[in-house]
């Protein structure tokens, strides 16, 4: 069972990849964590349940528990009420990544085409 909760990565800490504790690393450490990426994509309409979450992102409830508590300890996902939902940073973070799925859609109609970038 994965459970790195009680350790999120976060800046100023060394982190998978980087010892420095720099900002960016830290990110992209807690954003290359399986189904991170995932959830952050499934809360970005609203919140959900968490049963709705495990459906959605077709991922196992352990997983996903580990995975809420990093985004949660990390400041961008919360929980209310109406289930789990991103917080002012997660959603700016998700306004963020939106020219990086853009960019990444050119990129593979130009492999499929065969065109060098």
């Amino acid at each position: 069972m994965e459970n790195k909760a009680a350790n999120p990565p976060l800046p100023g800490a060394a982190v998978r990849g980087s010892t420095t504790g720099r900002p960016i690393m830290a990110l992209f450490d807690l954003l290359g964590r399986r189904m991170a990426l995932r959830i952050l994509w499934e809360l970005r309409d609203g919140p959900r349940t968490f049963r709705g979450l495990v459906e959605a992102a077709g991922t196992n409830p352990a997983v996903l528990n580990a995975r809420l508590a990093e985004l949660r300890a990390a400041g961008l996902v919360t929980h209310t009420g109406a289930g789990y939902g991103l917080t002012p940073d997660g959603t700016a973070l998700g306004l963020v990544l939106l020219p990086i799925v853009a960019w990444s859609e050119g990129w593979s109609a130009r492999l499929a085409g065969g065109t060098p970038a």
